[in-house]
């Protein structure tokens, strides 16, 4: 098959394919396919061709959006990474991935130039080697290392063709705990993704998705591919401002948007509801806090809690309003074609009720990390995909993600899941936001201990480990509680564990158990 928006352009040429919030421009399948031909001609006057590893190292604007499709076009495997990363951050995802071109912008050069150097001139072993052909810019170059695609005159360029095995995406995962790793997601991967999320979510002709999160990332990415398959517009915000965005979804009657818990908590802090026009607010990235589908619910915005990954190419199961406002921690019921089973640790299936780690399958699940055997090889089992995530599902099928599995808590010989402990503290009227970990203890192995983000201005910790008492057996109950006013999140929205634990060194042992 060809680059989709090739399809749509040719089929519905002045439907508005794209509104660039910030400034109202639009632009039809037809505007939007002349700038995404350019952009691909000028790709591939500078050597750019099928197969390249085409690294993107961008800020959220127009060009990233066409650099989207200019690369499926030219059958080129693109590989998006963070533009605010570092140098040395850089040089190993270049490295992981092959990257044999990066296109940057005027904000990310000087990091860019600096990493491929790095990249060149460091190697992991004796036989690595790391050759960078060019460093092309969306703008007026700031050094001599990098070329202007302004200055380049496009090639004539013929659409490329795509098989479903073709790897399409090398996208990198978030690395909270470990090494980040280049997952391939293949065309047959990102088809599928786009089918299942429509069976779920349903589809209108109408559909304008409100974009605002990064395109390094899959919930951002994944509507500006789909655009063109559904034949939807994409409200494109290309900096998050949480009053700004409530704004955008009214202003441009918007019916659908990506979040993550922290994005939209921040918005109805703004403004206290969404826009009335809105019928999907796709909220992942991180477990969604009990009380703000609560207020979801008290406020009609039609939340649709969703676990995915990465590797999956976006979501794995995902709840509608209903099922989530009757079961707040739940993520709903596994897409179409992605079965989920649950397995302990010999990886024997588990029944409804019993937790364990998430394993998936189905045709959305990558074929692998890119060039890591080793990976690949603990990754993958008889039921498919292992997650690293735990999980149960309850008599009604619906899926609660507790936590990680390298966050499971072994204090006593005792297992604790910090997930079942976090939903308790923060089921306490006092408590917004918690994170659960394990805090390395002579007696015990590990001892329970806990951050806690406070509704007010503070929370009486004796109190809430009389709450915890309560609801929980002894030894998962917190041996240690600090208080703080925040979170560390990643840039995808997930709470950072390692920042927590180096945050809890200024914890307070205030538990007698």
């Amino acid at each position: 098959m060809r680059d989709w928006l090739s399809h749509r352009a040719r089929i519905d040429p002045d439907a508005v394919a794209l509104v660039v919030a910030a400034t109202s421009d639009v632009f039809s399948f037809g505007n939007l396919d002349t700038l995404v031909d350019d952009l691909a001609g000028r790709l591939a006057a500078a050597g750019i061709d099928s197969g390249t590893h085409l690294g993107a190292v961008l800020d959220s604007r127009l060009e990233y959006v066409c650099l989207i499709h200019a690369a499926m076009r030219l059958g080129v495997t693109l590989v998006p990474m963070g533009d605010g990363q570092t140098a040395r951050e850089l040089a190993g995802q270049i490295r992981t991935a092959d990257v044999a071109a990066v296109v940057c912008g005027a904000e990310t050069e000087s990091t860019v130039v600096d990493a491929v150097e790095a990249a060149e001139t460091t190697a992991v072993d004796a036989t690595e080697t790391t050759d960078i052909d060019q460093i092309l810019t969306v703008d007026e170059p700031a050094t001599d290392a990098a070329e202007a695609l302004s200055d380049v005159i496009a090639d004539p360029v013929t659409p490329a063709e795509w098989g479903l095995d073709d790897t399409q995406l090398l996208l990198f995962t978030s690395g909270t705990t470990g090494d980040p790793k280049a997952v391939q997601l293949t065309t047959g991967n990102l088809l599928a993704s786009a089918v299942a999320s429509t069976f779920r979510l349903g589809f209108d002709p109408d559909d304008r998705w409100h974009v605002a999160l990064s395109l390094h990332h899959m919930g951002g990415i994944a509507p500006v591919l789909r655009m063109p398959l559904y034949g939807m517009t994409v409200v494109y915000q290309t900096e998050f401002d949480a009053g700004a965005a409530a704004d955008y979804l009214d202003q441009y009657d918007a019916t659908a948007t990506s979040l993550v818990p922290t994005m939209l908590r921040r918005m109805l802090a703004r403004r206290g509801t969404l826009s009335e026009s809105l019928r999907v607010v796709l909220l992942g990235g991180a477990p969604a806090p009990a009380d703000l589908i609560e207020r979801c619910r008290d406020y009609s915005v039609p939340v649709h809690p969703t676990y995915g990954m990465t590797e999956t190419a976006s979501q794995i199961a995902t709840a509608r309003p209903a099922e989530a406002f009757e079961a707040p921690d739940s993520v709903g019921r596994p897409l179409i074609m992605t079965e989920v089973t649950v397995v302990d640790e010999d990886g024997a299936s588990l029944p409804a009720g019993e937790s364990g780690e998430l394993v998936v399958d189905g045709p959305t699940v990558t074929p692998g990390y890119y060039g890591d055997d080793g990976a690949n090889a603990d990754a993958f089992g008889p039921f498919g995909l292992h997650t690293g995530d735990v999980g149960a599902f309850d008599e009604r099928g619906l899926l609660t993600v507790l936590n990680r599995v390298d966050d499971r808590i072994v204090t006593g010989g005792e297992n604790v899941e910090p997930g079942e402990v976090v939903d308790v503290l923060v089921a306490h009227p006092g408590v917004r936001e918690a994170a659960v970990i394990g805090v390395p203890d002579a007696q015990w192995g590990e001892r329970v201990s806990a951050v806690v983000v406070p509704e007010g201005d503070s929370i009486e910790r004796a109190e809430l480990l009389d709450f915890a008492r309560e609801r929980l057996a002894r030894f998962k109950v917190p041996k240690a509680i600090a208080i703080s006013d925040s979170l560390p999140r990643t840039v995808s929205g997930t709470v950072d564990r390692t920042a927590v634990r180096e945050r809890f060194s200024g914890a307070n042992d205030d538990s007698d158990e």
